[in-house]
């Protein structure tokens, strides 16, 4: 008993310190989009956790996190709709790669898994909320449907923060931080 109380405090305490690198990374954005979204390197450690820990931990802190980014860089919601699938949802998603922590290569398994999570509740609200911003023209493409553009939009920085979250994890398989992969005892 004594074993899974610490197992449990040592999860909430690393998952508190993944949260907050997370949301400060998240500050570093290498490209926004005018209407939300951006590339950044905020994803890494949540990924870090959730291939350590597993989904039931995993979606707990994706959660928190998803309330952090909420209240701190919710400019875009338009409404409970827009909190609820835009970042509630879309951010706890991420949480889904914790179920890949276990797999050769869940690492980078855990990374496409919550990424495409993130990405299906993303997709969904620019379809649906954001239909009337959709642009006569994206990508140099007319833009016919609000489905076509939302996996466009959305897909485009989903796709580099994947692209992010996978170097850095090859460029730490042979670092002593390999060991933090690793999933805990």
């Amino acid at each position: 008993m004594k074993r899974n109380a610490h197992r449990a405090l040592r999860a909430i305490c690393e998952g508190a310190l993944m949260v907050a690198l997370a949301q400060v990374l998240s500050y570093l954005k290498l490209y926004e989009l005018p209407q939300g979204g951006s590339v950044s390197p905020g994803l890494i450690p949540i990924f870090f956790y959730c291939v350590r820990w597993g989904p039931g931990p995993s979606l707990l802190m994706s959660a928190a996190y998803a309330v952090l980014q909420l209240m701190l860089d919710g400019a875009y919601a338009w409404g409970w709709q827009s909190m609820l699938m835009d970042y509630l949802l879309a951010f706890t998603a991420l949480g889904l790669g914790g179920l890949c922590w276990k797999w050769k290569g869940g690492c980078y398994w855990g990374g496409l898994v919550g990424t495409a999570g993130r990405f299906v509740f993303n997709y969904l609200a620019g379809a649906t909320l954001w239909a009337s911003q959709m642009p006569e023209e994206f990508f140099g493409m007319t833009m016919t449907t609000p489905w076509f553009y939302s996996a466009l939009y959305n897909g485009f920085y989903a796709v580099l923060n994947l692209l992010i979250v996978w170097v850095v994890f090859f460029l730490m398989r042979r670092t002593a931080l390999r060991r933090y992969l690793a999933p805990t005892p």
